[in-house]
């Protein structure tokens, strides 16, 4: 039987744009990893660029917790031992923050994962250990 197409419906999620004040923050916060990676540059460790980060951050007047543990709510149940975020800024906006050589595929999916199981929108993968760190920032957005 041939597929008809007008009884089709395909179940698309609406997009939502991201509202102008997160946008904002997230703006701020690539100017910051820009600020620390200028300063300091690459080859240091992971903590020192978080540290440095989050003084940016203040900098600018965001609010931010570091290494906070998030819940994971399971089959009706809440695990405290669920996720561990780098930086979340302005209980907004999730940073991932790295010191690699080599990035890992994986935590594309990892900070994708973070964002819906935190029912935040926006999150950035911040690798400081490049020598441009524009290639170093990656966006996500849910």
């Amino acid at each position: 039987m041939p597929l008809n197409h007008e009884n089709t419906k395909i179940h698309k999620k609406a997009y939502k744009p991201i509202s102008p004040e997160i946008e904002l923050i997230g703006k701020k916060i690539v100017d910051c990893a820009y600020k620390v990676h200028k300063e300091l540059g690459p080859g240091l460790l992971e903590k020192v660029y978080e540290i440095c980060f989050c003084h940016e951050l203040e900098k600018k007047g965001l609010k931010y917790q570091r290494q906070i543990d998030i819940p994971i709510v399971y089959d009706g149940l809440t695990f405290k031992e669920g996720l561990r975020l780098d930086v979340l800024v302005e209980d907004s906006i999730i940073c991932d923050l790295k010191a690699v050589e080599i990035v890992n595929p994986i935590w594309d999916a990892q900070i994708l994962s973070h964002l819906k199981l935190s029912d935040k929108r926006l999150g950035f993968l911040i690798n400081f250990n490049t020598t441009n760190i524009g290639t170093g920032i990656k966006r996500f957005v849910l």
